[in-house]
């Protein structure tokens, strides 16, 4: 046993079993009653049989899990119908590609899914559950290979003799074996839906039940077309699940950029249960002048609408965020774009900009969880951010909140799913995530260790978002500097020389006289049209970036300059001279930067 995959200890997932009880026990009343009118007795009458059959249906195929429901297969049929069973499974089914068709010519790979045998019959011999095997020089041809995988045709041995154990096993060990432990009968049947095999279901009597029988093989026809159903329907759920979970990491960013003073860790993991997939998302953006915008994200509702509407969100907000806006602003411009969605679906949304000259971070929430803030010195406290209306609900404005990030401490953003579990309190289940978040030393917590420790646990019914962020020192080879600009007529030569000497520190002296150029620009028109230069800022990371604050509201454009006017071409030089700028509104004003790429 099993009749195609004999040959090793019947090991893996065994159901011993000591007692008769559907099949059986029905058999043993029909031979009463038979027996009492002085009828032959030839198997159970057909009203035991059909509720034998009806009892499978509520017990095979309780979930939709392909392995699942082989193991259920196995474990009804012992030992009601048989002393051992063992299930099969085409490879390439258990991978979601569809079931085979005979050609009476070459068997597939099969793999060992499910074996179930009486405590008389666990010495068989059989492929251990989860090894896949094929037909080779050291497994001979069986019948099980010859009529049900090759032709899809059932095989009966009703009363095995000397030469039939060598039929029946692919090995002289398995033969061997049977015949010690007294095997006498032996059944296997294709299991085939929709017109396609999908796998085979072998089955033994040995002493003390009675020899298979026309009426059993009918009856185990019967049962294998019903389960190999239900299998089929694992199959096909199985890769609609996986369809979509691609979908869903396809959405996802595939890399984390570089983060100045930050060192970021996001995990994404689907739920346990097939159902839950699809909304969660999560992404990490590179700012101008160092900064750092963190997002999390979770759409009501699952699967392949939900993993769409989630795609289209985050394109939204990365548009959003690419124009530097303030998170409070994010949100509201993510509300509409939610209302303007034929799919009338609901959103959370977590927003979070960090500053790595005050290692401040500015934070708007949609109906989300607040994030976990770390001290650093072992304590963690989550983050009062005012309450907010989930996208799509039409309810604005946001309010934004600032905390500090001290130096060792750090943020986590995350979604339900981390904490979510029926029947438990939200505010418990807050209060375990953050005992768990302190009881991991940083490098656990960075490396995705808190969502083995979520409260949820790894058995969660939801797809989970954790996105970690310490504060760190910068880097090697980042460095931001800044400085206030006095007002006046002083501020653009003022600019140029704390850039000249900052950059001549750095060995980027090839860089100046650009950079001077750029500069003088941009405290020129701060001057001209923001009420003057507040913050000179300058990072060196993968780029040199050169930025100035002023309190103007309006943000700058570039002129079409005739050849008789004498200004209008200053953003037009820095446009050419530059890899790329840009400007954003902040609270108090606006910041206009400029991008350079470094010496190669």
């Amino acid at each position: 046993m099993s009749g195609g995959s004999v040959g090793r200890r019947l090991t893996g997932r065994v159901s011993p079993v000591r007692a008769s009880t559907v099949y059986r026990s029905a058999a043993v009343r029909a031979r009463r009653r038979r027996e009492d009118d002085g009828v032959p007795f030839d198997g159970p009458g057909t009203e035991e049989r059909l509720a034998w059959l009806n009892a499978a249906s509520t017990r095979i195929g309780t979930t939709l899990d392909l392995e699942r429901t082989a193991r259920e297969l196995a474990e009804f049929t012992v030992p009601d119908f048989a002393d051992g069973a063992a299930v099969d499974i085409l490879e390439s089914v258990l991978r979601g590609e569809e079931g085979s068709r005979w050609t009476g010519r070459g068997v597939p790979p099969m793999r060992a899914v499910a074996l179930s045998a009486v405590e008389t019959m666990t010495d068989l011999e059989a492929v251990p559950v989860g090894e896949t095997y094929v037909r080779d020089q050291k497994r001979r041809e069986t019948l099980l290979h010859r009529y049900c995988l090759r032709q899809g045709k059932p095989v009966m041995v009703a009363r095995m003799r000397e030469g039939d154990f060598e039929r029946v096993a692919p090995t002289a060990s398995g033969a061997a074996k049977m015949r010690a432990l007294g095997v006498h009968s032996y059944l296997a049947v294709p299991l085939i839906a929709r017109g396609l095999l999908l796998g085979s279901a072998d089955f033994v009597r040995g002493p003390g039940s009675p020899s298979f029988s026309p009426t059993d093989l009918a009856l185990a026809e019967q049962l294998a077309s019903r389960a190999a159903v239900f299998i089929d329907n694992a199959r096909l759920y199985g890769r609609e699940r996986e369809h979509v979970v691609s979908l869903q990491r396809s959405l996802l960013p595939r890399a984390t950029p570089v983060t100045p003073g930050l060192r970021v860790h996001a995990e994404y993991t689907p739920s346990a249960a097939r159902h839950a997939v699809g909304g969660d998302w999560y992404d990490v953006m590179s700012l101008p002048g160092g900064r750092t915008a963190l997002m999390a994200g979770d759409v009501m509702g699952h699967g392949l609408p939900a993993a769409a509407t989630m795609g289209r969100l985050r394109a939204v907000a990365r548009t959003l965020m690419t124009l530097d806006m303030a998170p409070e602003r994010v949100l509201a411009r993510l509300d509409l774009a939610t209302r303007d969605l034929e799919d009338d679906q609901v959103a959370t949304f977590l927003c979070a900009v960090h500053d790595p000259a005050d290692s401040r971070v500015t934070l708007a929430g949609a109906g989300h969880l607040p994030p976990l803030l770390l001290d650093g010195r072992g304590g963690a406290e989550f983050v009062a951010l005012p309450a907010g209306a989930p996208l799509g609900a039409g309810v604005i404005p946001y309010d934004p909140v600032t905390v500090t990030v001290p130096e060792g401490g750090g943020l986590v953003l995350y979604t339900d799913g981390l904490v979510k579990a029926r029947g438990a309190d939200l505010e418990e289940q807050l209060g375990r995530l953050r005992s768990a978040a302190l009881a991991l030393p940083p490098e656990a917590l960075e490396d995705g260790g808190l969502i083995a420790a979520a409260p949820a646990g790894p058995g969660r019914f939801d797809e989970a978002v954790v996105l970690t962020a310490r504060a760190v020192p910068p880097g090697p080879g980042t460095d931001l500097r800044v400085w206030p600009l006095s007002g006046g007529g002083r501020a653009a030569s003022e600019a140029r020389r704390l850039v000249t000497r900052q950059l001549a520190d750095w060995g980027l002296e090839d860089l100046a006289d650009m950079c001077e150029l750029v500069v003088s620009e941009l405290v020129g028109n701060a001057l001209r049209y923001g009420n003057g230069p507040g913050e000179l800022r300058l990072l060196r990371g993968e780029r040199l970036v050169v930025e100035v604050s002023d309190t103007g509201p309006d943000l700058p454009q570039i002129q079409h300059a005739d050849l008789s006017d004498e200004g209008g071409r200053g953003l037009q030089l820095v446009n050419m001279l530059c890899r790329r700028w840009g400007s954003c509104r902040t609270s108090g004003g606006k910041v206009v930067w400029a991008e350079q790429n470094l010496p190669s």
